[in-house]
């Protein structure tokens, strides 16, 4: 039998999307579950459209956390998928699911990370830095943001000529091409 993941997302879902689609078509592994903390949140429609249950979760469920680990155990999660959310992650969840949550981060850390770099404040910050590659960090969640073990890096060059839009365009398409690939490797490990 397969793992079972739930992924947590605050915005759009497209990496959402992707990793639903990805396992499946690969097996090994099922999104059982999408828990969003923005009502807003486009992930929860994409999600709704492919079938998956979705849990939205307010402010208040993430400070201690016993609500959202109560739900990861009601639907007997095996590991947790961050995929552009925006909350940080309660010390009881990560004391529960320990190398068993893991993020995604559209730059190369330890640069640009860390509360309040998401999105394209992280692409605007490696053009005022005057990077020369950019990319993808896969990482295990530990207490602090973005700073949980490297489990993979994926670079991209950075363009005279890019805007933050273009460069998130290139960053985009890495996580969409090894971030499912990283998450097949690291349940593999369970």
């Amino acid at each position: 039998m397969g793992k079972k993941l739930a992924i947590f997302a605050s915005g759009s879902g497209t990496n959402a999307e992707n990793i639903i689609r990805y396992f499946r078509s690969r097996g090994g592994a099922e999104v059982v579950l999408l828990v969003v903390n923005r009502k807003a949140a486009f992930a929860a429609e994409r999600a709704r459209r492919l079938g998956v249950p979705v849990s939205y979760q307010p402010k208040a469920a993430w400070e201690d956390g016993r609500e959202v680990l109560a739900l990861m155990r009601q639907y007997e999660v095996d590991f947790i998928v961050l995929a552009g959310f925006l909350a940080h992650i309660p010390h009881a969840l990560i004391e529960a699911y320990p190398q068993r949550i893991v993020n995604i981060h559209p730059s190369l850390l330890p640069k640009h990370g860390g509360l309040g770099m998401y999105g394209s404040r992280v692409h605007e910050a490696v053009l005022a830095a005057g990077d020369k590659e950019s990319g993808i960090t896969i990482h295990y969640v530990n207490d602090e943001y973005d700073a949980g073990a490297i489990i993979r890096q994926v670079h991209c060059p950075v363009l005279p000529d890019d805007t933050p839009d273009s460069l998130a365009h290139r960053v985009h398409e890495l996580e969409s091409a090894y971030f499912p690939v990283v998450i097949e490797e690291a349940i593999g490990t369970l």
